[in-house]
């Protein structure tokens, strides 16, 4: 007869609560040692802020995020959503390690976004998948600088802000520019940018070289205009794509915790539906993610983390799911 642990799918051993232990990513394993990692997904800390042009924060965001995610990693046996009627996260269909954060030297942009690209490199060559936890939006150039050689790659971009500066005051390696420094990179064959609304710090230029660069932008009313599936079908076919997801695309109602909080924004279910489509359509052929711009400061309830954790495992759970469908 099942023991009552085994008859709700917990490990033999310490329950492990989510306010016990190590506060890795999902209670990840620790993976210190980047010439050893040998796991399906990486995650990895990318504590810099010094692109913020308002509300600094963000550096504090990985540790946030890693602390919201263990309310969600009690031991089960994988996630069962009733909905789908499937487990996600198994162990053996996703193997986590978290790898701790890319070294940031503080005034230095140049160096820490160095750090970041060589951290993202060390992933991709163990096969990994990269999952980065910024930090500002900055982050992502390094990050998709990191993809050189592994093109083409379509981005798929949740924000409230297009982020297409090309350069104020000589700033290039800023929060408003990593889209522009992205679109550059001959890897990257288009974007997709969703959410993009409201008075923001691009200006009708950058929105026309944005669309140059092959992106198709949408706002939060366009993208519910058309549905989860009409939006699905304006993102072309490519052999891979990339997620970068900011914290201030959700609506400030339920994500308050971020430098430059945008009203008129997403639901949670609104950008999870598009992941998990989007992660269907292509067979699990998303390549990376960074989620960036989650300022604990700012939402003393810790209700955004929580999103951003919540967020992120189901995304995981999506693709790999959709991946090992795609195998048979």
């Amino acid at each position: 007869m099942p023991t009552p642990a085994a008859d709700n799918g917990y490990e033999t051993g310490r329950l492990n609560l989510p306010f016990v232990g190590l506060c890795t990513f999902g209670k990840a394993p620790p993976c210190l040692d980047w010439d050893r990692i040998d796991a399906d997904v990486a995650i990895l800390g990318a504590p810099n802020d010094m692109g913020t042009q308002w509300r600094s924060g963000a550096r504090f965001g990985p540790r946030a995020i890693r602390e919201a995610s263990t309310l969600f990693a009690f031991g089960h046996a994988g996630a069962y959503d009733h909905e789908d009627d499937t487990t996600y996260l198994t162990r053996k269909q996703v193997r986590m390690v978290d790898i701790g954060d890319a070294d940031i030297v503080h005034t230095d942009q140049t160096r820490s976004n160095a750090n970041i690209e060589h951290a993202v490199r060390k992933v991709l060559a163990a096969g990994a998948m990269p999952v980065v936890l910024g930090g500002d939006h900055s982050v992502h150039a390094p990050v998709m600088r990191a993809f050189e050689g592994r093109g083409p790659i379509h981005i798929v971009h949740v924000d409230a802000h297009l982020d297409f500066v090309d350069e104020r005051h000589g700033v290039r390696w800023g929060h408003g520019n990593p889209l522009r420094r992205a679109s550059e990179m001959a890897h990257v064959s288009g974007m997709t940018q969703l959410g993009i609304r409201n008075v923001s710090s691009s200006n009708r230029s950058d929105y026309d070289a944005a669309r140059a660069a092959g992106s198709d932008i949408l706002s939060v009313r366009q993208v519910r205009a058309l549905g989860t599936e009409g939006v699905l079908a304006r993102i072309p076919e490519a052999p891979a794509y990339y997620l970068t997801i900011d914290i201030d695309a959700f609506d400030p109602s339920i994500a308050p915790g971020t430098g430059t909080p945008s009203h008129g924004g997403f639901l949670y279910c609104e950008v999870l539906e598009l992941i998990q489509a989007l992660a269907r359509r292509a067979q699990g052929r998303i390549v990376g993610i960074d989620l960036v711009e989650v300022a604990p400061a700012y939402d003393p309830a810790g209700t955004t983390p929580i999103l951003a954790a919540q967020l992120l495992l189901n995304s995981l759970g999506f693709i790999f799911h959709a991946r090992a469908q795609a195998r048979g």
